[in-house]
Order: structure tokens, then sequence, then C-alpha cells
């Protein structure tokens, strides 16, 4: 499966999940999309955004400050 990177590094609540869906749109169902930001509060956010949405959140760990988050579009 392809995979989609989007770096949201710098930007704050609510935009690195703002981004995040819109980018989801040109991703194919079942691919993945790795998001990679450094606001604390995205962990929460993107757990909250895959129960909206029913896409899966794969993953997410966090390295010196870098959040970096595995979410599988539905479908």
């Amino acid at each position: 499966m392809s995979k989609t990177v989007l770096d949201a590094t710098g930007l704050r609540c609510p935009l690195p999940v703002l981004r995040a869906r819109k980018a989801m749109k040109s991703v194919e169902a079942g691919a993945v999309l790795e998001v990679i930001a450094t606001d604390p509060g995205a962990v929460a956010d993107f757990q909250a955004f895959c129960q909206t949405t029913g896409d899966e959140l794969l993953s997410w760990d966090e390295a010196e400050g870098r959040f970096t988050f595995q979410i599988r579009k539905a479908g």
C-alpha cells in the first residue's frame, strides 16, 4: 500500500487535523497517511479525528518533541 506524508510541524491545534482531513481526500481507501506534528495536543486531536471519520489510527509515537501518526483511510 502507498503512504502519503503530511508535515504539520510548527502548526498549532487545530491546523494539523484540518490539514490531515484535507490530505485524506487524495488518499486511496486502505492507504496510510503519516502525519508529523509538534503540537502535544495533536495526540488527542488525532484520536478524536479517527473516531469521527472511521479512519484507523494505526500508531503514534513521540521522539524529541515530534509526534508521528500513522492513519489508515477507511473504506
